[in-house]
């Protein structure tokens, strides 16, 4: 298995890498700082990051720390970029899986490249985008693991945090229903709303048990009511390849 030196880690030593070809508006500067706490702290379990140089797809090990108000889009692509930076990963582009409301819809399935994408051992998770939303994509709980290799807890596991955060439906578009499904394309904590989540172990209850991006709709946005789900405010990251 090919494994990463962390070589990359030394363009960016004045500090996250953000966006490289411009700055954070400031409507994803918390959500930014929020991040750069989280970075401070060593690899879960002292483990030391060594992921394969293909690696373009992993589950967030953390949530930024405000339920599934991400920043928005931009807030949540700046959390992938960053967890990424941790590992040595810092000269991709990652994008958040994730589909919003604005501008006439965002649709999760549009924003992350073309494929093929690998998890952090270097196992190809889906070839291209088709792909990764059929049932013959290769996305396990033993193959969709967080950033720093990690399996993360799921069903039947304490606690369980399999619901991700999506707001899409089982092909990778906005989830359209009467209703919040994107706790307000991202921005909201609120117990009020509510979030479309997948499945990343494949089991569980919901209209879709099964399903890794299109389960169920969360009880609400804050990180407790998520909780309430059986999930921790996490979402997937890939890398849009040039």
């Amino acid at each position: 298995m090919q494994k990463r030196t962390g070589r990359s880690v030394g363009r960016w030593t004045k500090g996250f890498p953000g966006r490289a070809r411009g700055g954070l508006r400031l409507g994803t500067m918390a959500a930014a700082a929020a991040t750069a706490l989280l970075l401070a702290a060593p690899a879960p379990g002292g483990a030391q990051a060594e992921a394969d140089e293909r690696m373009s797809f992993f589950l967030t090990s953390v949530n930024p720390g405000h339920g599934a108000d991400l920043g928005g889009l931009e807030g949540a692509d700046a959390h992938c970029e960053h967890l990424a930076f941790a590992v040595g990963m810092a000269d991709k582009e990652w994008r958040a899986y994730l589909s919003a409301t604005g501008m006439g819809g965002v649709h999760a399935r549009d924003r992350i490249g073309s494929g093929p994408w690998y998890n952090f051992e270097g196992v190809m998770v889906a070839r291209d985008v088709d792909h990764l939303h059929s049932d013959d994509a290769n996305l396990t709980k033993e193959t969709v693991l967080s950033e720093w290799g990690q399996v993360v807890r799921g069903r039947g596991d304490s606690p369980n945090r399999h619901d991700i955060l999506t707001g899409s439906d089982l092909d990778g578009t906005l989830f359209e229903a009467d209703g919040d499904t994107t706790c307000d394309d991202w921005t909201s904590s609120a117990s009020g709303g509510s979030a479309r989540v997948g499945h990343f172990d494949r089991t569980g209850g919901g209209q879709n048990p099964t399903s890794w991006n299109s389960a169920h709709g969360s009880r609400g946005c804050g990180q407790e009511d998520l909780r309430g789900t059986g999930g921790d405010g996490l979402f997937y990251c890939f890398a849009v390849e040039d």
